[in-house]
């Protein structure tokens, strides 16, 4: 062939090896930077400066960039046990690397999945999951009256791209790892998109991914599948379930109004959906904008393995119901309904699990978790196998027949860390747990409370130069560790402020007044929640009257920093589409959040200085850093709520 006489188009065409033709004339351009554009701003020069590493040589795999990143904490994955790990461990001093294998953070909560992050029961107990749970669904709720699940997204990376101690790289797998004995030396993680491959060394490695691939590439015991009643005399255990099976993956779909009637024709692989398939699964109790859970698949199948094939048949599924829908005559409210969104990555309940330094079960559950020492946050979804084979179950219903009722119990750290592999945690659905518990703890906010407890944990044990194992048996750093949440937001229950750094604890505390039955010392009880119908832990005053509430000391105390914990309601508080859902939820700040306050100082010669002052707050926790001042005593006065007739704080700390 004639090069010379031929065009591009038809080189390109005229053989079956054609676009290798071509591309062997092109050559690789050179790396390309961000330093040289025009505009760029100092965070991305700082980002990649911190991406570029050290190079490393490698004789595998010419075409990727190999650079070698060091940390103090490598977290992997990160849905919200990963990302709540994360944060926590950068607040608390850790230098730190999360990476993850999608470009939105979420996990299950992604716009990619559309699952609601949910938890204990609040309307029942008064309280919620607090922490950096919290944090995330009342900034979410605040700034995205939309319910937009993008903005979710970007709320997400945006909590973690401002944390100046945290490096974010995403597209990025963990696929290997190197070890020395029971620890970890190095982890490896690929990221095809940018063709580079990390080798990350840190002094401790957390294991958020759900399936567990850090632990699985480690050589650490997992557990799979359920275990059935005799394996740990678990009696609430649902014996038409097969030893062995996996609760089951979904596929979310949303829907939009048009405004005027809407065609729907099911392609032709679509499920052929029957009123039979729909005698326990109800499209109308959750209402047809957002659906639906119960569309469930894989649990008889390798949850990671055939993931290719349950997510067809889970579209398959989808596409059938909506064809009942919308074509069977027996949803004439779908008329104006158009499909708006699919998922396409199957959103998964279950996979592996690590086995950690203890094993969490139904009798822990059940009231033995108060026999636990290093208890380290409060959680508390209800038990709920499922039935494996999902969708086509014919004889079971889509969840247990009555949802066995779990009151709220604390998680402790044992079963966060692994049992053999030394310098490495573990939060979210493959925590330590037998199957049955499982059920209970899987959800995501009791994975975020476990995601900060771990990343907490975790920037303890760094500090201290020590392996995490070491926490659970020293009682001092074990207490420092509980402190240390409570601290930063999280409930214990049974555990209260006994910080000894707190100096707000020795201070004598006056209101102009209190309503409710509450009394100014409440701020001082320890705790920073109530539960229903309660209020022993929470000051109350009319907003009206322009409330102030004061600590002051025996003998001036240098503060330079001040910790307030208001009470934010004990409202539904998730992101989510679905209508049942979405009618508890107040998409804007919480009414009972004190929005507009001044925290005044009072020297010791009696003149008074504004320490700090805020407009618009919608958060449950503010941290104020101030010039170290000497003060006899401070002063907040509460000026406007977001809504609420009265002012409400629970907690007021000082530390120098």
């Amino acid at each position: 062939m004639d090069f010379k006489k031929i065009g591009r188009r038809e080189f390109i065409g005229s053989s079956a090896l054609s676009m290798f033709g071509y591309s062997i004339m092109l050559a690789v351009p050179p790396k390309a930077s961000a330093k040289s554009k025009a505009a760029v701003s100092e965070k991305s020069k700082k980002i990649e400066a911190i991406l570029e590493g050290k190079k490393y040589e490698s004789s595998s795999e010419p075409n990727m960039v190999k650079k070698e990143l060091e940390c103090d904490i490598l977290v992997c994955g990160a849905g919200m046990a990963g990302i709540s790990a994360a944060i926590s461990a950068a607040r608390n001093g850790a230098k730190v690397i999360l990476i993850n294998d999608r470009s939105r953070m979420g996990g299950n909560s992604s716009s990619e999945i559309k699952m609601h992050p949910l938890g204990l029961d609040e309307r029942r107990y008064g309280f919620r999951e607090s922490g950096i749970i919290e944090e995330l669904l009342l900034e979410n709720a605040a700034n995205n009256p939309q319910k937009s699940w993008d903005a979710w997204d970007l709320m997400l990376y945006d909590k973690c791209i401002s944390e100046p101690n945290i490096t974010l790289i995403l597209d990025t797998a963990v696929y290997m790892v190197e070890k020395s004995g029971s620890n970890i030396e190095c982890a490896y993680a690929r990221s095809d998109k940018t063709l580079t491959i990390y080798k990350i060394k840190s002094k401790v490695y957390i294991d958020c991914t759900g399936d567990s691939r850090l632990a699985m590439e480690a050589g650490a015991e997992l557990m799979w599948g359920r275990d059935g009643a005799d394996k740990y005399g678990e009696n609430e255990v649902m014996q038409n379930y097969p030893i062995g099976g996996l609760l089951c993956s979904s596929i979310m779909y949303t829907t939009k109004d048009m405004g005027r009637p809407t065609h729907f024709k099911a392609p032709s692989w679509a499920l052929k959906v029957t009123p039979d398939m729909l005698k326990y699964r109800n499209p109308r109790s959750t209402g047809l904008a957002y659906g639906y859970w119960f569309i469930s698949h894989g649990g008889m199948s390798d949850t990671i393995r055939d993931n290719e094939v349950i997510r067809f048949e889970l579209l398959s599924i989808v596409m059938g119901l909506w064809d009942y829908i919308k074509n069977s005559g027996e949803f004439p409210e779908a008329a104006n309904l158009a499909l708006d969104s699919i998922g396409m990555i199957p959103g998964k309940r279950d996979s592996y699990r690590i086995m950690g330094r203890s094993l969490f079960s139904q009798h822990d559950i059940r009231g033995k978790w108060r026999e636990h020492a290093d208890q380290i946050g409060t959680v508390g979804w209800h038990l709920e196998d499922q039935p494996s084979s999902g969708f086509y179950a014919t004889n079971d219903t889509p969840a247990m027949p009555v949802k066995i009722e779990t009151k709220p119990f604390n998680i402790p750290l044992s079963i966060l860390i692994s049992k053999d592999i030394d310098n490495m945690m573990m939060a979210g659905r493959n925590m330590s747990c037998t199957h049955l518990a499982f059920s209970c703890t899987r959800v995501m906010k009791t994975a975020s409370v476990a995601g900060q407890a771990a990343g907490t944990a975790a920037a303890i044990a760094v500090k201290h130069e020590i392996l995490p194992k070491t926490i659970i048996g020293n009682s001092s750093i074990l207490r420092e560790l509980q402190q240390t949440l409570l601290r930063d937001g999280q409930i214990i229950i049974g555990l209260k402020n006994e910080d000894p750094l707190d100096i707000a604890r020795g201070a004598k505390v006056q209101a102009s007044s209190s309503a409710l039955g509450t009394s100014p010392k409440n701020i001082l009880s320890g705790a920073t929640f109530d539960w229903k119908d309660k209020t022993e832990n929470r000051w109350i005053a009319p907003i009206s009257e322009k409330p102030w509430i004061k600590l002051e000391w025996d003998s001036p105390k240098l503060i330079s920093q001040i910790i307030i914990n208001f009470d934010c309601g004990c409202r539904h508080l998730t992101m989510t589409l679905e209508q049942s859902r979405a009618k508890l939820i107040t998409h804007a700040p919480q009414p009972e959040t004190l929005a507009d306050f001044k925290i005044i100082g009072i020297l010791p010669d009696g003149s008074e200085k504004i320490l700090a002052e805020e407009k618009g707050n919608y958060q449950k926790r503010k941290i104020y850093s101030i010039p170290p001042r000497t003060l006899k005593a401070l002063r907040l006065d509460c000026i406007k709520t977001q809504g609420d007739k009265f002012a409400r704080i629970f907690e007021i700390r000082c530390y120098a």
